[in-house]
């Protein structure tokens, strides 16, 4: 008996550009970490220039690890994911929405 843990996919032979990566397949192709760093500068740049509520403080601190082990991004995107949602709604950023949920979509 075969484990069926060890079958390979049919489809993740296929490595045709036509292919659209697919978390479920694997993470190859997606750029989950780099998207979420570039999430993590964007909340970073736009909490500095704006009034944002208290909470942005913590989240600063809890991202440089000052609050116990660093999270890696894409960790505390995850966590943070409403708390950020809000925030690129109360700011009327489109852009950042537009990440957060490629990220939500292709990575979390």
């Amino acid at each position: 008996m075969t484990c069926p843990c060890k079958h390979k996919p049919e489809h993740a032979d296929n490595t045709s550009s036509e292919t659209k990566p697919n978390r479920y397949v694997s993470f190859i192709g997606l750029d989950c970490d780099a998207k979420a760093e570039s999430l993590v500068k964007r909340i970073f740049s736009q909490t500095e220039v704006r009034a944002v509520p208290p909470f942005w403080e913590y989240f600063k601190k809890k991202a440089a690890g000052e609050l116990g082990p660093r999270p890696d991004s894409l960790l505390l995107i995850h966590s943070h994911l409403n708390d950020i949602r809000e925030l690129f709604e109360l700011l009327d950023d489109v852009e950042g929405v537009n990440l957060l949920d490629q990220i939500e979509q292709e990575c979390c």
